[in-house]
């Protein structure tokens, strides 16, 4: 028996198993694991309140209870935590960080055994064989010869089918996640990961070559597959059950059926999707391929902090050799105008136009350009004349004429509007934005004058808001959109 420190150790992450909210912590932790089973390994504090959301027991949880218990669990380790970096879009997200939480390894394998307990056949493993999708097609074809075989057999097979599955989705499971864990991350990250790295991509892609060679073979096994046939040997199996397995008298014919049917269905859409979600054979295949992108960024970044240091050293003891080669000062000074550039330098750009576009012409052999540097001192040019101001009365004259002309223009179109000495709002269809603006202004300036008194436009013409009852409402339809108001009216004063 091997007994060191670590077995006389006090478990915290099974902490939560005999706390006082123990009822709360299992529940969440479930959910996680249920989570983390899917391959959804990181999870907000709102996903999981999606979950516990309508389980008995829990009708008065809120968030802040949820965030709380979430602390607690994270204490214990049983989560692992890591702060969400997405850039926050106001003030109340900064203040407020998401958290993102990954239920830990230990309390995997706690949530296992007490599966384990309740009655659930786990089996714990990691590893991306192949063979393990290679042995479960070979089972699923051997379902077409099923159907006039004995009970026995349609049970042996049955089994053989569920525990082939459970064996290749948890393998899978667990072995992905481990590339998603803080530790790993770290890991990947150290130059000792260069020494297997080769080995282990290579590995990956021969799984990603071996799913992509089987996986449409048992696509296409699941879609011939009769539902009737199915249906026909689960009856078959369950009556094998009952009456040689089965000590339970009490053993429930049509919960049996669902619940074989249903685990049936969640196989074949873990493999060809239920057409709303991608399936669980997708998702596998990103994760790898991202595994392989993310070992391969990592590599690429150590090799680069090991090599980036080395190659310039050598350029410097390239230049230093070159340097103490020379033969004087000068010949120094002419290989540093190479290599430094000149140490300072003024650079003059002069706009003027070049005598020819070739770029095999130098600036030597091209005219010289004048620049007349000014004093960078404040001063103003001594001028022969003053400037006087011009006549521009000629210009605001034809300005004048022109407004006027606009004007005129304007109060034609607006006037136009008027019939009969009167201006009904709800006879209005397609005016413009502005006859619109006019005509409301008008209805402002009346509607503010006291004891309905005439007012004068800008036109000269009196007028007076009349039809005042405002139960009444009118839509106007204008070219940039529709107006609702009441049914005012405008009477204008005979002329």
């Amino acid at each position: 028996m091997d007994i060191n420190s670590k077995t006389q150790k006090k478990v915290m992450e099974a902490s939560y198993l005999t706390a006082d909210n123990a009822h709360r912590y299992r529940v969440i932790l479930r959910i996680a694991y249920s989570q983390y089973e899917k391959m959804k390994l990181w999870l907000y504090k709102e996903d999981i309140y999606t979950h516990i959301k309508g389980i008995q027991g829990f009708d008065d949880y809120s968030l802040d209870n949820l965030k709380q218990d979430l602390d607690s669990l994270e204490l214990w380790r049983n989560f692992l935590t890591i702060q969400d970096t997405g850039r926050a879009k106001n003030l109340e997200e900064f203040k407020n960080r998401k958290f993102k939480y990954q239920i830990s390894p230990y309390t995997i394998e706690l949530e296992r055994t007490l599966i384990k307990l309740e009655g659930a056949n786990e089996i714990s493993r990691g590893s991306l064989e192949i063979s393990l999708i290679e042995r479960f097609k070979d089972t699923l074809k051997q379902i077409n010869n099923l159907a006039l075989v004995e009970e026995q057999e349609i049970f042996s097979w049955w089994n053989t089918l569920n525990s082939d599955f459970k064996t290749l989705n948890e393998n899978y499971q667990d072995y992905i996640s481990i590339f998603y864990s803080p530790k790993t991350e770290q890991m990947l990250k150290t130059t000792e990961f260069l020494l297997f790295k080769e080995n282990f991509i290579r590995y990956i892609r021969n799984f990603i070559k071996g799913i992509q060679m089987h996986i449409p073979e048992i696509m296409l096994i699941f879609q011939n597959i009769n539902d009737d046939l199915v249906k026909q040997l689960i009856k078959k199996l369950i009556e094998y059950e009952k009456n040689n397995i089965s000590l339970d008298k009490n053993y429930n014919i049509e919960e049996k059926f669902d619940l074989n049917y249903e685990r049936y269905i969640n196989i074949k859409q873990w493999f060809i999707g239920d057409g709303k979600n991608i399936s669980m054979i997708d998702s596998l295949l990103n994760n790898t391929n991202e595994i392989v992108r993310k070992i391969t960024r990592y590599a690429l970044q150590i090799i680069d902090m090991k090599t980036s240091g080395g190659s310039r050293k050598e350029e410097y003891k390239t230049l230093v050799n070159i340097f103490n080669n020379c033969v004087d000062i000068e010949e120094a000074h002419k290989l540093s105008s190479v290599v430094f550039g000149v140490i300072s330098s003024r650079h003059i750009v002069c706009e003027s136009d070049r005598e020819t576009e070739s770029i095999n012409s130098s600036i030597f052999e091209e005219k010289s350009t004048i620049v007349t540097v000014k004093p960078s001192n404040r001063y103003r040019e001594k001028t022969a004349s003053r400037v006087y101001v011009k006549d521009k009365s000629r210009e605001k004259k034809e300005k004048a004429i022109e407004v006027l002309r606009q004007r005129e223009k304007e109060r034609y179109i607006l006037e136009s509007r008027i019939k009969d000495n009167k201006l009904s709002f709800k006879d209005l269809d397609g005016i413009t934005r502005d006859e619109r603006t006019v005509f409301l202004r008008w209805l402002s300036l009346g509607l503010n004058r006291k004891n309905n008194e005439w007012v004068k436009n800008e036109f000269g013409k009196f007028y007076k808001v009349a039809n005042l009852d405002k139960n009444e409402t009118i839509l106007i339809k204008c070219k940039d959109g529709d107006l609702t108001m009441p049914a005012y009216e405008l009477i204008f004063k005979e002329e």
